[in-house]
């Protein structure tokens, strides 16, 4: 199977990178990476994998299926369009927004695949497959590798946890312009290290705030590294906001806290304001509620950690293939034809 792999901006690396490992593990596939330069420059699989920055590339080398974590792929490139989440942050007003630029939705877990069920009927023109998120087979294989690396840090710095503030960079949405002191506060006061991992797109004054704030506090450290689920895995505690990431952090069965999320439905400890933080970071450490929390959040959520996510959305792209053979194009309105056009350009047409 000729299989694209839709990279549009850094965080769809480690969701598109098991797809890539589970195609070369099964065999006799063809797979090319779209990466796109002006959000992906350079491009850390380099050397690793096939890609190319040219969406012209991507139409001459006429994929039967495109894997994309993100809201648009071009409607005119052939191949079954799949939609594989860029995570799970479903209370976000455009995770249910249908843009009619996918053939099928390969879903997370049971609470994502009725919702989209359900829009399935209205809309008539995509279905929908239950099979997991491809970071699951990430960090199924690698839930042990850090230890090592989270055991000398607690080391080097004398403490017994690793908390990780990781927020959105939304500006309607994000805790930073409220943290920053109530994290000194915390990390002075606690035992535990503050690790500070942002989200690429964050507005560049916070960058420097907070790299600040790292400096000059021994306890506090920035992590430059784009990979957010590392740092996941090493940490015992999240704080974070409105953002995708407190899922995957309660998927590990691990405790979150929040600042003002916006969520409808609260699987965690949300503060309403920054100086609850010492407050809260306690109560989710010994309030057996938020352990009960957690489990209907990996039973609803995602409950497929276990290594083959990337191998069902394989067979699952084969099987629409077989029952509808490889569309050409995607048939959309005028807006979305001239959107699609207006974010990735033209190509030139076989003839």
């Amino acid at each position: 199977m000729r299989i694209c792999l839709f990279c549009e901006h850094k965080y769809a690396i480690s969701i598109l990178e098991p797809l890539q490992k589970a195609a070369d593990k099964e065999g006799g596939n063809d797979v090319l990476w779209f990466v796109d330069a002006r959000h992906i420059d350079p491009f850390p699989l380099d050397g690793k994998v096939q890609y190319t920055n040219s969406i012209q590339e991507i139409y001459d080398f006429s994929p039967e299926a495109i894997f994309c974590p993100g809201n648009i792929v071009p409607y005119y490139l052939p191949g079954v369009k799949i939609e594989i989440f860029h995570g799970y942050a479903s209370e976000k007003k455009d995770h249910w927004v249908i843009r009619r630029y996918i053939d099928t939705y390969f879903t997370q877990g049971k609470y994502f695949t009725q919702g989209f069920e359900r829009l399935s009927r209205k809309y008539r023109d995509f279905e929908v497959l239950e099979t997991g998120w491809p970071r699951q087979d990430w960090i199924y294989e690698n839930l042990h590798t850090y230890d090592p690396e989270k055991e000398a840090l607690k080391e080097k710095y004398g403490k017994k946890k690793v908390v990780l503030y990781a927020p959105t960079f939304s500006p309607s949405l994000t805790s930073l312009p409220y943290m920053s002191e109530s994290l000194r506060d915390f990390a002075q006061k606690e035992d535990a290290l503050v690790l500070l991992k942002f989200h690429p797109l964050t507005a560049q004054k916070y960058i420097d705030q907070y790299k600040q704030l790292a400096e000059e506090v021994d306890n506090i450290v920035w992590i430059s590294d784009f990979n957010v689920t590392k740092y996941m895995l090493m940490s015992d505690v999240m704080i974070s906001d409105t953002s995708s990431t407190i899922y995957e952090f309660l998927l590990l069965d691990k405790p979150v806290i929040t600042l003002r999320a916006v969520s409808k439905n609260l699987y965690w400890r949300n503060m309403q304001t920054p100086d609850e933080l010492q407050q809260a970071y306690h109560e989710v450490l010994t309030e057996d509620k938020y352990t009960e929390l957690r489990k209907w959040v990996i039973e609803n959520y995602d409950p497929y950690l276990d290594g083959k996510v990337g191998e069902r959305m394989l067979a699952g792209a084969r099987d629409y293939i077989a029952r509808h053979g490889v569309p050409k194009y995607r048939k959309l309105n005028l807006w979305r034809v001239y959107t699609s056009i207006k974010t990735f350009g033209r190509i030139r047409r076989k003839k």
